[in-house]
């Protein structure tokens, strides 16, 4: 048995229609290692069910997985507002957000994040950036605003499978996004920060 394994039986189960997303999402999409999968979509969900927010944005959809995980800590009277860029996943990802009642309390806008979010209207309680590594700061820039005080921000991806470090990956545009981004959260005193090393990386930012 690995570590991982034990880590997954001495977890929540995910609920089965996740189980069904994340088989699917295996199946039959490009790069479904992109899914946040058992473990840390079971720690969103608890991170979200802790906060108990009303609104909550997510940029980047992929096929849905996150968005439900994080529906889960919804208020009673909460929603969620879900950005994905990528227009030929709409027909999996409204599929997929039919499969549980959370799904009718998650609205989907398709487009480019940074054209999307300038529209919105905050505050929001919670955000859950995992979009285009490339564009993190510009999407922190842009979010920050909407966040209520106190409210919070998790970042998918920071550490990037260790990339972050390596100086093979320096010239990389992905690396240096996520490079950017950890550098601006860390030297920001309106931000409490921490990395967790969850698969590959997973901040949390809470606004003061």
């Amino acid at each position: 048995m690995t570590i991982d394994e034990y880590i997954a039986l001495h977890s929540s189960p995910e609920p089965a229609y996740l189980h069904t997303i994340a088989r699917d999402t295996n199946l039959h999409v490009l790069n479904p290692h992109m899914l946040s999968g058992h473990l840390q979509g079971r720690v969103l969900s608890l991170l979200s069910q802790m906060i108990a927010p009303k609104r909550i944005l997510e940029l980047g959809t992929f096929t849905g997985y996150s968005a439900l995980c994080l529906a889960e800590g919804l208020a009673p009277d909460g929603e969620l507002l879900t950005l994905e860029h990528n227009d030929e996943l709409e027909s999996t990802i409204r599929h997929n957000l039919s499969l549980s009642p959370l799904g009718q309390r998650i609205h989907l806008m398709l487009g480019d994040c940074l054209q999307l979010i300038p529209t919105l209207c905050g505050p929001f309680d919670l955000v859950f950036i995992d979009a285009d590594k490339r564009d993190y700061c510009a999407y922190l820039d842009l979010v920050l605003p909407l966040v209520r005080p106190g409210g919070w921000i998790l970042a998918d991806n920071t550490l990037w499978d260790g990339h972050i470090i390596d100086p093979a990956y320096s010239k990389d545009a992905q690396t240096r996004g996520l490079s950017a981004f950890n550098d601006r959260v860390a030297s920001d005193p309106a931000l409490q920060k921490a990395i967790l090393p969850l698969r590959d990386g997973l901040t949390l930012i809470r606004r003061l």
